[in-house]
C-alpha cells in the first residue's frame, strides 16, 4: 500500500484530499500540531478532525521564524528539523504533500534531504514565506489563484483551486436561506479570535434587537471566551466553541458572517455568495489575509473592518453595510479534490 505524509497549516481542505487518497487504497500519516498557541493545553480543531478521520497523527512541535523572539520558541525551529527527520525515518513514505505553514518546512526539507519527493498547495493570494522556500524543493506547486503564479518558479505551478468540503457544494446547491432571516455567523478561525469574541460580548446587547447571533467561540484554555459565552447565551445568542456540523448549519442559515480572513474561510464565502464582514489578521505573513480580503471585497461580497478600528459601534455598522452588498457567488473552481488527488497520483506515480 502506498503511503503519504499530509502537513502544513490550513486542514480543511488537506482533510478532504486526504480523504479521496484514503478511499483509494492509499496510507495518509497527518504530521500537525496538537496544541495551537504556547502554553496552551487544548487540542487543535486539526488533530480533533484528522483523528475523528481515522487518520494516524503525529505531534510536530516545530517552531516557526515569523515573528518568533522568544529563546525558548525558537529553540523548536532546529528541534523540528531532527523530530522530521526521525519521523520520516520511521514511516518510510513514498511522497510528501504539503499545505505551506511553518511546519511544512522542516518536513519538505528533511524528505528532500532523504530523498523522498514532495508536492505543495498554495491557498492564499499572496505566497507565504514557507512556500516560498519550499518551492525549491518539491516536484509541483498546486495553486489556488491564478494570481499566485508570478511568486513560482515557472514551469512548476498548476492552478487547481481550493478543495471544498462536500458540505459545502451541498449547501451551494440549496436555496439560500439567508435570504429569509436575519442572522449573523460569528467565526474567528477553528481556535476562535479572542479580539473579537471580546468586541462581540460588548456589542451583544444592540446587535440581538436586530439578529440572531450565532457564535463560534473556539475553545482555548488561555481564555475564557467560551465558558463566558455560555453563560449569556439565549434565544438570540447561540454560543458554540468549534463543531463542524454546528459551523456548516450557521454558514448556511446567516445572512452576514463576521470572520477572520483565513484562505477557507473566504474562498467559501466566495462559493457561497455570503455576505461578510471581514477583520484580517493584521500580522499575517504578507498580509495575507488583507489580500484575501480584498479578493471578496472586489467582487462585492465583503465590507472589510481593519482590527485597528474594531468596535462594538464599527461592527454594527459594517454588518448593517454588509446586508446591502450583493451577494452573488463567485465562479470558481469546484473541483480542486479531483485535480488535486490527479496531480499527486502523477507526482509520485502511486498504483
Amino acid at each position: 500500500m502506498p503511503k503519504l505524509i499530509f502537513t502544513g497549516g490550513h486542514h480543511t481542505s488537506s482533510l478532504e484530499v486526504a480523504l479521496q487518497l484514503k478511499s483509494q487504497g492509499v496510507d495518509v500519516v497527518w504530521f500537525g500540531h496538537r496544541h495551537s498557541h504556547w502554553g496552551d493545553k487544548s487540542n487543535t480543531a486539526e488533530y480533533h478532525d484528522i483523528t475523528s478521520s481515522g487518520l494516524k497523527f503525529r505531534d510536530l512541535r516545530a517552531g516557526k521564524f515569523y515573528r518568533t523572539y522568544h529563546p525558548l520558541k525558537l529553540i523548536r525551529i532546529p528541534l523540528g528539523f531532527l523530530q522530521s527527520f526521525f519521523l520520516l525515518l520511521r514511516e518510510r513514505p513514498d511522497g510528501i504533500v504539503s499545505f505551506g505553514g511553518y511546519l511544512a518546512v522542516p518536513v519538505v526539507i528533511t524528505g528532500w534531504l532523504l530523498a523522498i519527493p514532495s508536492i505543495t498547495h498554495e491557498q492564499t493570494v499572496a505566497a507565504s514565506w514557507s512556500n516560498r522556500l519550499i518551492s525549491f524543493f518539491v516536484k509541483k506547486i498546486a495553486l489556488t489563484w491564478p494570481q499566485s503564479t508570478k511568486y513560482y518558479p515557472e514551469g512548476k505551478t498548476a492552478v487547481v483551486g481550493l478543495p471544498l468540503r462536500k458540505e459545502i457544494l451541498e449547501i451551494r446547491k440549496r436555496p439560500q436561506l439567508s435570504k429569509r432571516n436575519h442572522t449573523v455567523y460569528v467565526t474567528g478561525g477553528k481556535q476562535g479570535s479572542h479580539i473579537i469574541n471580546e468586541t462581540i460580548f460588548s456589542a451583544l446587547s444592540q446587535l440581538q434587537k436586530k439578529y440572531t447571533v450565532i457564535h463560534q467561540t473556539g475553545r482555548s484554555s488561555l481564555f475564557p471566551d467560551y465558558q463566558k459565552a455560555l453563560s449569556i447565551s439565549s434565544r438570540r445568542y447561540i454560543p458554540f466553541a468549534y463543531d463542524n456540523s454546528k459551523g456548516l448549519a450557521a454558514l448556511e442559515k446567516a445572512s452576514v458572517v463576521v470572520s477572520r480572513a483565513g484562505a477557507h474561510i473566504t474562498y467559501e464565502l466566495a462559493v457561497l455568495g455570503k455576505k461578510s464582514v471581514l477583520v484580517p489578521i493584521s500580522w499575517a505573513s504578507h498580509n495575507e489575509q488583507l489580500l484575501n480580503a480584498q479578493v471578496l471585497h472586489s467582487a462585492g461580497l465583503a465590507v472589510i473592518l481593519p482590527q485597528s478600528e474594531l468596535s462594538p459601534a464599527s461592527l454594527q455598522t459594517a454588518i448593517d453595510q454588509a446586508l446591502q452588498l450583493s451577494g452573488q457567488p463567485l465562479a470558481l473552481p469546484l473541483d480542486a479534490t479531483q485535480k488535486l488527488t490527479a496531480l499527486i497520483h502523477e507526482a509520485f506515480k502511486l498504483k
